[in-house]
């Protein structure tokens, strides 16, 4: 159900999803995928591929993957890549900055990164920190549950992003943090 109508991001946004062990995830990504207007989903690594998979297996992974999708799998476009580095070096070629979700001593917190997305000195915390870098492509990479992203797909990224945390627990649900990032991306291009 769509309560109102919204402006659609201005930015392309593309997410790859690599080595995600649990297809629930894929899924869920793939519907808040859906929901924030994202074009396309790449899966690579260990990332569950159905496609490659037995039928009986390939039965059961649709049907779990349903189960968080919602008919998001129908809707976005997604497929298996089986070279992540060759895939991110495509993306930097067709003009996508790369950013990855990670925690890291040089991840940049999401609120500060909207200067980069849309440079605007009053939304600044720091108004020095302010660079025009062009954000009309943005490439969202990210790691598997547990250990996240390898330092190696780390320094493939242009920049890395991290959500702050308030709690005791260090980290938040790859699908979780995949939502919270692409809404921020999509909705702070028109924030007052």
């Amino acid at each position: 159900m769509q309560s109102r109508k919204f402006t659609p991001a201005l930015r392309e946004i593309v997410v790859i999803a690599h080595n995600i062990r649990s297809i629930l995830n894929v899924g869920s990504i793939l519907r808040s995928a859906e929901g924030f207007g994202v074009r396309r989903v790449f899966l690579s690594g260990t990332t569950l591929n159905a496609e490659n998979q037995l039928p009986h297996v390939r039965a059961k992974m649709t049907k779990e993957l349903h189960k968080t999708a919602l008919g998001a799998e129908e809707i976005v476009s997604h497929e298996f890549v089986p070279d992540v580095f060759e895939l991110i070096k495509k993306m930097k070629l067709d003009g996508f900055r790369i950013v990855g979700l990670e925690q890291d001593s040089r991840a940049i917190p999401l609120p500060d990164y909207l200067c980069r997305v849309r440079p605007c000195k009053e939304f600044c915390r720091d108004n020095n920190s302010c660079r025009d870098v062009p954000c009309k492509k943005i490439a969202l990479v990210l790691g598997e549950e547990v250990h996240g992203l390898t330092p190696k797909l780390r320094d493939t990224c242009d920049d890395l992003v991290e959500i702050p945390m308030f709690g005791q627990k260090e980290s938040l649900n790859v699908a979780v943090a995949t939502g919270i990032v692409l809404y921020y991306f999509t909705a702070t291009h028109s924030a007052p």
